[in-house]
């Protein structure tokens, strides 16, 4: 666990910097470089007592040493005071632009997938989301279509030129779905499942970590750690909801947590108003809403037919109520200082006929 944090000054130069890891690496300890615009960051893993004696501060470059006292480390402002961009297949998330993810719950068969690809693309989504493992509450509920739904999210995600996100479930899995995958999605009843998420650590993908369903915003940041730990600094946070004494929506959607975690972590986080809520009809608000509340995306279920999907169809938007939103996000977006590629006016027209 990361104690310490050395601070390097801005005119430290890579030689100075490696003089310090390498009597680090001499001592016994482990090191995570954070490398930033104007100072680089060495999070210190490992009994550290003795750095507060030993004469750090005169190594040249040597600017701070810092005790982080937050159980969480790697995920902290402390350890990395400006906000990680995570690029993949020409997506950018956690930068300016306000990226949205969209699909069905689950992939049901080949036409489908590639129609909402095809649909959600033209209106400015990055990255297909869709379910070919799916985690029910009743073992009698569909189950999702497995390696084959895998191929055919993978497939349309090719077709449409659109990021994959799709969940994983069990450590058996990791080498499947990061086979057809962009980035791999860890469910609320997989958050903290640990053993999985060191695994996701050692893999060079992006993950999508969802908050467990009664989990603090803490329990949150030490289940991204494991992630971090492991050496993959690439995860999305996900704010999804989580149980109260509310029955009226499926879970009571915290956007206190979108400003919260911008706060205490340097990760990007995205919000899932379709989980968060239940309904369709909240949908909208509410992912208007996780955008003023500075999210860097949206997770959205849509479907052509709600009525007739094999899940989750309560929460689902239908194409055309999905594409009045992103119309109605874009100013949005704009009035909060973010930006968001929207289609245009041909392709819209193109889309809704």
């Amino acid at each position: 666990m990361i104690k310490i944090i050395i601070v390097m000054n801005s005119q430290a130069s890579e030689a100075e910097v490696k003089k310090v890891i390498d009597k680090l690496h001499e001592m016994g300890h482990e090191v995570h470089i954070s490398r930033g615009e104007k100072r680089i960051i060495l999070g210190v893993i490992g009994e550290v007592e003795n750095l507060v004696s030993l004469p750090f501060y005169a190594f040249k470059g040597v600017e701070e040493i810092i005790p982080i006292l937050k159980p969480y480390k790697l995920t902290s402002r402390e350890f990395k005071d400006f906000d990680t961009v995570i690029k993949v297949k020409g997506v950018t998330i956690g930068g300016k632009e306000v990226v949205v993810m969209a699909g069905p719950c689950a992939v049901e068969e080949e036409k489908q997938i590639l129609d909402i690809a095809h649909y959600i693309k033209a209106l400015g989504v990055k990255v297909l989301r869709g379910g070919a493992f799916k985690p029910r509450s009743s073992p009698y509920s569909f189950q999702g279509l497995g390696e084959d739904g895998l191929k055919l999210l993978a497939e349309a995600g090719e077709e449409a030129d659109l990021a994959v996100v799709t969940e994983v479930m069990s450590v058996n899995q990791i080498e499947l779905v990061a086979k057809y995958a962009d980035i791999l999605q860890v469910g609320a009843r997989n958050m903290q499942n640990f053993v999985l998420l060191k695994e996701l650590g050692k893999l060079k993908k992006p993950v999508l970590l969802k908050r467990g369903m009664s989990a603090t915003l803490e329990e949150l940041l030490l289940a991204a750690e494991y992630i971090l730990s492991q050496g993959n600094y690439e995860v999305i946070l996900c704010e999804r909801g989580i149980r109260t004494f509310e029955n009226y929506t499926r879970n009571t959607l915290d956007l206190s947590a979108v400003p919260a975690l911008k706060e205490l972590s340097h990760l990007p986080v995205v919000v899932d108003p379709s989980h968060g809520t239940g309904r369709w009809k909240l949908v909208s608000p509410m992912a208007k809403a996780a955008i003023a509340a500075g999210a860097d995306g949206l997770l959205i279920e849509v479907h052509p037919e709600p009525q007739n999907s094999f899940s989750d169809g309560a929460q689902t938007l239908r194409l055309e109520t999905f594409a009045q939103l992103m119309k109605e996000m874009k100013p949005l977006i704009q009035a909060v200082g973010r930006e968001f590629e929207m289609a245009t006016p041909n392709e819209l027209e193109r889309v809704e006929h």
